[in-house]
């Protein structure tokens, strides 16, 4: 195989977004489209240069059995989206998927099963793990240079307006609030019932990859629903979670995406405090990134200019979103395609930052109740392919 013929799955503006991506990035050929809601289709399809033999698919199931499709890419937001990156496993094809990676456990299982019985190649696209402070950052904790990490903090608050909430299923169209009394096609998207802290993928991946660590144990607690910023949206505005790592790290993980941030504070922050020293992500547009050293003669944090965007970047991942991170997500999974180079975030690091998020909603569920997260690793407790004895 000299190329990955690859389907897109789901045609929103994020699976937009990918087929313009996906042309980009030698060793790709798109050769089929998906989306149950068929104006979709078109406009996908006029992005694709090479249009001559793509398919068009409104059904999972011919999606699925397409003998033109080697993987896909799986753009979906939906509950059955564990589900559904399994199902494409299991029918032979290597599978990409947005995160996050599922919404239950059983689905995390199923998905991690499936890899191992047919060989095929799992990955979550999670991005911001290839960012280039978190690069550095790893570096620094693998050096020792902060001494042992006690205590790290991430949080997605991405304030996502009114938009996303409320969609008209027959044309794919999003509507915001204050649309909804004029438009009564448009019903509430599988975001108003999905809890946020579902999303913590985009911070638990970079931070168990500083930390090379996974978690054990996670407690959590939620504001009440409907949100209190736009009360016609069911989705709470902030969930935490509090987690212990097997190195024995306190992680404190929140998300939301109804509570208002000014643009340049939102989305991501991160902190990473060992024995001997702190790394801080920038807290607004206007501040850099800061460092202290407790053996470095610093009497305080000092403005360190790490970034997203890598120094060691090639030209073609310039501009391909997420601070140039999204081009070596497509790289990483066409390579362990090919056959190139295994994937680093493999199947078993991908269900890490998965589980613990699924678990943190089940804990609020729970009043708070802490739970065990498992390790999908393959081991005493269960071969490659079973489930674990007992489970």
């Amino acid at each position: 195989m000299e190329e990955v013929r690859i389907g897109v799955a789901g045609l929103g503006g994020r699976g937009r977004g990918w087929v313009r991506l996906l042309q980009k990035v030698r060793g790709y050929r798109i050769t089929a489209l998906y989306d149950w809601i068929q104006p979709l289709h078109e406009p996908a399809l006029a992005l694709v240069e090479r249009k001559d033999g793509v398919r068009l698919h409104s059904d999972w199931e011919s999606f699925l059995a397409d003998d033109q499709v080697d993987a896909v890419a799986l753009c979906v937001r939906c509950r059955e989206q564990g589900a559904m990156a399994a199902q494409v496993l299991e029918a032979g094809k290597h599978v990409n998927s947005e995160v996050p990676a599922a919404h239950t456990l059983e689905d995390c299982w199923r998905i991690v099963l499936a890899a191992e019985r047919s060989g095929r190649v799992y990955q979550l696209a999670e991005q911001t793990r290839y960012w280039g402070f978190v690069e550095a950052w790893r570096d620094t904790v693998a050096r020792g240079l902060i001494g042992r990490v006690t205590f790290c903090e991430g949080q997605y608050i991405g304030y996502y307006g009114t938009r996303q909430f409320f969609q008209d299923t027959r044309t794919g169209r999003f509507f915001g609030v204050e649309e909804i009394p004029g438009h009564p096609e448009a019903k509430p998207t599988w975001l108003h019932e999905m809890p946020p802290i579902h999303y913590l993928p985009h911070e638990l991946s970079p931070m168990l990859k500083v930390l090379d660590d996974r978690v054990v144990e996670v407690t959590a607690m939620s504001t009440g629903a409907p949100s209190h910023s736009h009360p016609e949206i069911g989705q709470p505005d902030i969930q935490v979670a509090l987690m212990k790592t097997e190195k024995d790290a306190i992680l404190r993980m929140a998300t939301g995406f109804t509570q208002p941030v000014p643009h340049a504070r939102g989305h991501h922050w991160y902190q990473v405090m060992g024995t001997r020293g702190c790394l801080e992500w920038r807290r607004s547009g206007h501040e850099r990134p800061k460092m202290w050293l407790a053996d470095g003669q610093m009497h305080d944090l000092a403005d360190v200019d790490w970034r997203a965007e890598r120094t060691d970047a090639p030209a073609e991942a310039r501009a391909s979103g997420h601070g140039d991170a999204d081009y070596y997500v497509h790289v990483a999974f066409r390579d362990a395609v090919l056959g190139v180079r295994p994937l680093q975030f493999d199947v078993y690091r991908a269900m890490d930052t998965a589980a613990p998020a699924i678990l943190a909603a089940d804990s609020i569920a729970r009043g708070s109740q802490l739970l065990k997260v498992p390790d999908f690793r393959p081991g005493a407790a269960r071969r490659a392919g079973e489930m674990p004895k007992g489970a």
